[in-house]
């Protein structure tokens, strides 16, 4: 019984990151029905800064955040203006997936070329301390990952809800052409959108190095499960992307149990599959992401 408690902690902390990772994704295609494939290669090149800047400087890679995300926000803003908008409209998703795959390709190789391909791994000096959550032992590093994953997807929440630009977002995935019709300029909202999906995975990147081994083709890991959390939370709807990651969390965690490591992450695939097949839209899209 007490390791079932525990899974379940833990699969409420690992939810809570894969909803983080996944925000950027749903940000995209709600925008600009992009399906970016380098998301997850930019979650592997954060958490390589993170590991550098702490190996280079002795500090908590947390504080790389203070350049990365801004790094990452100008970066997805110029490449949403200088190569996304250049693919003609009736075949931008299907172009996005082949651009972005060569950005995920570019990515990895650059990574190689500098650090190798060793597998790293911060060390820190809490890095072996846990703590005991209502009676389970979770470490402080999982819980630093996921206290992260809150704050930021809180500050997201409150940047498209109470914020114009947020609102101006909103009405773009909602519909783009009425939004263009109230005046509110689509492409550069367009563009900041796509910056504010890659600031968060300089965020999720960096929560990520906390407490994983990282090498530079980590990336191809990460692209099945997070599509299956936008798909399974509908296409762009980041509520339902949240929810949809953290059930997915929660189910690989418990399935650990009977199933071990490897074959509880098929439970992604399986999900994807059975929605696709029941669902296409997702099950937590729709009223949701309309009042979000």
């Amino acid at each position: 019984m007490s390791l079932f408690f525990q899974s379940l902690v833990l699969g409420v902390l690992l939810g809570g990151l894969y909803a983080l990772l996944a925000a950027g994704l749903t940000l995209y295609f709600g925008v600009m029905r992009v399906v970016m494939i380098a998301h997850s290669a930019f979650l592997i090149l954060a958490a390589y800064l993170a590991w550098f800047f702490t190996t280079e400087t002795g500090l908590d890679p947390l504080l790389s955040l203070v350049v990365t995300v801004p790094l990452f926000f100008v970066t997805g803003v110029l490449m949403q203006r200088l190569l996304i908008s250049r693919l003609r409209p009736a075949t931008l998703t299907m172009m996005s997936v082949l651009l972005t795959f060569s950005i995920a390709l570019v990515i990895e190789g650059m990574l190689g070329f500098v650090f190798s391909g060793t597998q790293r791994r911060i060390r820190l000096p809490y890095s072996g301390d846990s703590i005991e959550l209502f009676g389970a032992n979770i470490a402080v590093v999982k819980l630093i990952a996921f206290g992260l994953a809150a704050v930021s997807l809180g500050a997201l929440f409150l940047i498209l809800k109470k914020t114009q630009f947020g609102q101006a977002l909103r009405a773009t995935i909602q519909h783009p052409d009425a939004a263009r019709l109230i005046g509110i300029n689509t492409d550069r909202i367009a563009g900041y959108g796509f910056g504010l999906g890659l600031a968060t995975a300089a965020i999720g990147g960096t929560a990520l190095a906390l407490d994983s081994t990282i090498y530079p083709s980590l990336h191809w890991h990460w692209i099945g499960p997070l599509m299956a959390i936008i798909v399974v939370g509908g296409l762009g709807s980041i509520p339902g992307a949240a929810i949809a990651a953290m059930l997915l969390g929660l189910g690989q965690s418990l399935l650990q149990i009977p199933l071990g490591t490897t074959w509880a992450q098929t439970i992604f695939y399986v999900a994807l599959f059975a929605t696709l097949m029941v669902r296409p839209q997702g099950f937590f899209g729709g009223r949701l992401a309309q009042r979000f």
